[in-house]
């Protein structure tokens, strides 16, 4: 199994609107970058687990865990005109741009922000904490997950 991290800015689609929809699974479409666009292709596998993190807002962090539910397929927005993702360079027979849907998984008791991410030295080398890393998926060590789930009060 595999381990990832999803983030999303909570005023577009946060944690709580995940557990809102309906069977608890959302397509993770819009995601216009080359490398996260590969890890989602070449590395993601239907029952992976993913930290959910909140970015750009008050106090990032992770809400909680979410399941790969569907394994990458062709983002529909890259075709759509009226889309904030549409691509005008990409072709229906030769997409560019994949998603895979996740599914709500568990709540983290405890919020874990982003300043008790840094604060922890066990977590020193996480892709999210590095420099200049804004991808919105990362793939993230089982030992970084396992010490994320244990601060959040869950057990992954």
């Amino acid at each position: 199994m595999n381990y990832w991290l999803f983030k999303s800015e909570p005023d577009e689609f946060s944690f709580d609107d995940l557990k809102k929809r309906k069977k608890k699974t959302e397509p993770w479409n819009g995601v216009r970058n080359y490398q996260a666009r590969n890890y989602m292709r070449d590395g993601m596998k239907v029952g992976d687990l993913g930290l959910f993190y909140h970015s750009n807002t008050a106090v990032p962090g992770i809400a909680g865990l979410v399941k790969v539910s569907k394994a990458a397929y062709p983002d529909p927005t890259q075709f759509d005109s009226e889309s904030d993702y549409f691509d005008p360079k990409s072709l229906p027979n030769d997409p560019r741009w994949l998603m895979v849907e996740v599914t709500w998984e568990a709540d983290f008791p405890s919020f874990v922000s982003l300043e008790e991410l840094k604060g922890d030295p066990r977590l020193a080398e996480m892709l999210i904490l590095r420099r200049g890393n804004r991808l919105s998926i990362t793939p993230v060590e089982s030992r970084h997950f396992e010490r994320i789930c244990a601060l959040g009060g869950c057990l992954g």
